[in-house]
């Protein structure tokens, strides 16, 4: 199973040590050597750079991340508490998260506030998601086909499959932003930083072409490693601060304890079962991924790289009008799906399956503004709009590329 592979298996569950990208070989411009070589570093040129992290190998490792937003979305009232760990405070200000991974198929993280936690567990074919503040946890599995192929294929390949939600980590971003590299963005090296207390190459995608509401991705990649220790989303609309900030705070290259990677649901706890196939364009998957990349069936994909726009019809017949909330968003290709596109991808603070239901449709509103065309969500790095008769369009694009798609 070749890198591509388990990138995009991988870079669900946000594994830091699971980094590696769907990058090789051409580069949009010449090479370029870095200036990390007066500062204490070794010169590398962004193909060696790019190439290395695709095809570094997994670290065991554990840390604290820190993630911060300013994607310019409106106040949710409808948000948990400051001091309770809910993934819908990823969509603004800063939230510290916990991760450990064998570098294998087992891992952890977790979103910690200050009198609760909300983890995502990863072991092999399941998952867990697990709120302390509502003593909530779901456990997905695979269904018997999938169970059936995983258990054949297993051994073979060190995909796992993706059944529960992410959380966006330095290696998660990593991977979707290098994954733009080949076609559509210009790629330097541009010197030598501090992450985390570890010398670091920063490596600057710049998407060409226009189109996008990206105007840079900054990828701090440990010089040892080569695993992404921090991440900086810039925005076309804000040159003071990146739009979306994800990095190390601390971290430990060393295999964390068991009991870590271990979970059991905590006595008295609600459990939800969820059984859930293998989604499309997994390595494990029956059929091979179709030329829109994986996406759900009936997606239609709009133009290209940066500024690709993902056309999705989500809301059967009888859900139209009304303004209903579709059962999913989907996420673009490209570094900004990992934030606003979480809407569609974290469940609520419950531990709920991903999708927007009850106080999940709420939040959509919340977040969405009406428009001619339906419903329209604007950000610094991604708009989604939900037509009135039932498609959304989401894009790392200006919102008025998508009304005028509609």
């Amino acid at each position: 199973m070749g890198d591509s592979a388990r990138m995009s298996s991988k870079a669900r569950w946000a594994v830091p040590a699971g980094a590696a990208v769907a990058v090789v070989g051409l580069f949009a411009g010449p090479p370029l050597l870095a200036s990390a070589g007066s500062s204490g570093l070794p010169a590398i040129t962004p193909q060696e750079l790019v190439a290395a992290v695709a095809s570094h190998q997994s670290q065991a490792l554990s840390g604290t991340v820190a993630y911060t937003a300013r994607l310019g979305l409106p106040s949710l009232p409808l948000g948990s508490a400051s001091d309770s760990a809910d993934p819908t405070n990823l969509l603004s200000g800063t939230t510290t998260m916990r991760v450990w991974t064998d570098g294998q198929e087992r891992s952890r993280v977790s979103l910690i506030g200050q009198t609760s936690e909300y983890s995502v567990v990863a072991d092999g074919p399941q998952a867990w998601t697990y709120s302390s503040a509502k003593n909530a946890v779901v456990h997905f599995t695979l269904d018997a086909a999938a169970a059936k192929r995983f258990q054949a294929e297993h051994g073979k390949t060190t995909s796992t499959p993706s059944v529960a939600p992410s959380m966006p980590t330095p290696g998660q971003l990593a991977d979707q932003s290098l994954a733009q590299v080949q076609k559509f963005s210009t790629v330097t090296v541009e010197g030598q930083s501090k992450v985390a207390g570890r010398d670091a190459y920063e490596l600057v995608v710049t998407p060409q072409g226009g189109g996008t509401l990206v105007s840079r991705v900054v990828v701090a990649v440990d010089s040892q490693t080569k695993t992404p220790l921090s991440v900086q989303v810039w925005s076309t609309t804000n040159t003071k601060d990146p739009a979306l900030e994800v990095g190390f705070t601390s971290v430990r290259f060393a295999m964390p304890s068991s009991a870590v990677l271990t979970f059991s649901p905590p006595k008295g706890a609600s459990v939800q079962q969820k059984v859930v196939g293998l989604p499309a364009g997994h390595p494990m998957a029956p059929s091979a991924p179709s030329a829109t990349g994986g996406l759900p069936h009936g997606a239609t994909v709009h133009g290209t790289g940066w500024a690709t726009v993902v056309e999705r019809s989500v809301v059967p017949e009888h859900g139209r009008l009304q303004g209903h909330a579709p059962t999913t968003v989907p996420a673009p290709s490209g570094a900004a799906s990992s934030g606003p596109g979480m809407l569609g991808q974290l469940g609520g603070s419950d531990g709920s399956t991903p999708g927007m239901g009850g106080d999940q449709a709420a939040l959509l509103n919340e977040l969405t503004t009406k428009v001619p065309q339906g419903r329209l969500l604007s950000s610094a790095l991604i708009s989604v709009l939900i037509t009135n008769d039932g498609h959304v369009l989401a894009g790392a694009v200006p919102a008025a590329t998508l009304q005028a798609l509609a």
